[in-house]
């Protein structure tokens, strides 16, 4: 009876939608990730999707401060049995729901066995399964961050015109493709001061890419200078939420559409607990260093 009642159960995962992940990396910090993260995630709620956005940037977690937030629980009560998934869940704007995943020292991936199932257990329940997941990693080339843009469907890059983020956002894509078998990334331009300079960017990096590397590179959006978000940001609220129609606004808009017509993943099944299984007892993975 017991193996006929998770029979089932699998049977009723396999046929829910698979969840449609995003993980946004950076190569380096300060180049406005989380915003681009935080901002795709309201883009494509506004789409009509049902969003989820999981902070998992363990060094800085501030999609909460961003948001002006304040999490009593985040996914590390959860593991400890100290709460439930549901009261982690954080209300952002566009109908957003924010998983908190960040509490220092805390690593998903390095979790004990028997709390991974825990883990993925609580979000197979869920009782509003999410159809989009975009998944705010740290930054840099850490192995921590490459099996969450495994796990995910979609690499998200973030690199501004400045020396060190091209050349950290070069390195990001060397090593998660020779060393953990990532081949297609779609790159966001942000705090363009140009109206070209993002594209301009984007095709810099191309071309090293291309000399290089044996990876696909899809210019996903280009994101403006602007101080409207600027002044969302001070205001602690998401520009696409405080002021849609400025440049950066309209510019996350169009990047929700560029995401959203994105093709699912051939190998995508199940739900959101299956992005966990895969995130959590995947394959291992190879930790390398930059030639």
């Amino acid at each position: 009876m017991r193996e006929s009642n998770q029979a089932e159960q699998l049977r009723r995962r396999m046929a829910r939608p698979p969840v449609k992940v995003y993980a946004v990396c950076s190569g380096k910090g300060g180049v406005g990730k989380t915003n681009v993260a935080t901002n795709l995630a309201i883009a494509l709620g506004n789409l009509g999707r049902n969003v989820a956005l999981l902070d998992a940037d363990v060094s800085l977690a501030n999609v909460d401060v961003l948001l002006g937030l304040q999490p009593r629980y985040n996914l590390s009560h959860v593991v400890a049995g100290e709460a439930d998934l549901e009261s982690t869940v954080l209300a952002g704007p566009g109908n957003v729901r924010i998983f908190p995943a960040s509490s220092g020292n805390f690593r998903m991936t390095e979790l004990p066995v028997a709390s991974q199932v825990n883990l993925i257990r609580a979000f197979s329940t869920l009782s509003n399964q999410p159809d989009v997941l975009v998944v705010d990693t740290s930054s840099g080339i850490s192995p921590e961050v490459a099996r969450f843009v495994q796990a995910a469907q979609h690499a998200v890059v973030v690199v501004c015109d400045e020396p060190a983020s091209i050349t950290d956002a070069y390195a990001l894509i060397k090593v998660f493709s020779r060393n953990y078998g990532i081949t297609r990334f779609n790159v966001v331009t942000n705090r363009s001061r140009r109206k070209q300079s993002g594209k301009q960017l984007f095709d810099k990096l191309r071309r090293v890419t291309d000399s290089y590397l044996d990876v696909v590179l899809r210019h996903l959006a280009d994101v403006p200078e602007d101080r409207y978000l600027v002044k969302a940001v001070q205001e602690q609220r998401a520009v696409l939420d405080a002021y849609p129609r400025s440049t950066s606004g309209t510019a996350f808009a169009e990047l929700g559409n560029a995401a959203d017509a994105l093709p699912a993943r051939r190998d995508a099944s199940g739900g959101i607990e299956f992005f966990f299984e895969r995130l959590l007892s995947g394959p291992g993975c190879r930790e390398g260093k930059v030639a």
